[in-house]
């Protein structure tokens, strides 16, 4: 089993966090090596409160929709008792059934490739789903939230965390001093308005929470700095590199991240 607990040595001290002390007991260069965007071990431990994982009953079933290299469902699974079904599109199960035999939880977490239109299980088999860093790819459709809330039991709850902005631009330019990192993508980025007025709409939820990580552009700052630092692919320190000069121009002004949790009615 691969140690993904802090040892005492652990150089990467800089990533200790009060706000994330689950999250401090896992091996920095561990999370650092698996990273795939904003440190994902943090947003899932700011979203848990939210969306209930501690009231959970032992072996939940949850589903983890673009789980990456699987360190949220591995996380699930060991902070809280979860069955987790790791779903990823980028990451093939093989990848993903290694790391997760590695940190000990073949027998929690099961790997699935699969496309977040193309979701091949049954109505009604989830306590919960979650999604980490991933659902503005696919969920600000007017209909994917009814299709994916129809996996979950009555009652059950789903919860994002998606980077987002503080205030919906006007037209179709995007912040003036944000300008020279702006791609197309990130028009997916939204308010915690925006989200949760287009999960009530949906009709599929009962929206209970919808709101912005106070300071969370210094947690996303921190991590980049890091990952340009210490990631062992060259494309991440290069992506991570770019990302923190981003943030570190708006300094929390435009940029940051919001949690999502709607209960299926």
């Amino acid at each position: 089993m691969t140690d993904i607990r802090t040892p005492d040595d652990d150089p990467s001290d800089r990533l200790t966090h009060p706000r994330y002390p689950r999250s401090n007991g896992y091996d920095a260069r561990w999370v650092v090596d698996n990273q795939m965007g904003p440190n994902a071990l943090w947003l899932l431990e700011w979203l848990a409160p939210a969306l209930g994982l501690d009231a959970l009953r032992p072996c939940a079933r949850v589903l983890d929709l673009g789980c990456g290299r699987a360190m949220t469902s591995i996380f699930l699974a060991r902070e809280f008792h979860a069955q987790v079904t790791a779903a990823d599109l980028w990451v093939g199960p093989d990848d993903n059934a290694r790391r997760i035999a590695e940190a000990g939880f073949a027998d929690r977490v099961q790997p699935v490739h699969t496309e977040a239109h193309d979701l091949p299980f049954a109505e009604g088999g989830f306590d919960a789903i979650v999604s980490v860093d991933a659902y503005q790819y696919f969920g600000t459709a007017d209909l994917y939230l009814p299709t994916l809330a129809r996996l979950l039991k009555p009652g059950g709850r789903i919860g994002v965390v998606v980077p987002a902005l503080r205030e919906e631009p006007a037209g179709a330019e995007p912040p003036e001093h944000l300008r020279p990192w702006w791609e197309p993508d990130f028009w997916c980025f939204h308010t915690a308005d925006w989200w949760r007025r287009h999960w009530t709409r949906s009709g599929a939820v009962e929206v209970e929470t919808a709101d912005w990580l106070e300071d969370g552009w210094k947690d996303w700052l921190l991590w980049c700095e890091v990952v340009a630092e210490e990631s062992p692919e060259e494309f991440h320190r290069t992506m991570a590199r770019r990302v923190g000069e981003m943030v570190r121009a708006d300094e929390g002004r435009a940029l940051g991240f919001v949690r999502v949790v709607g209960r299926r009615r």
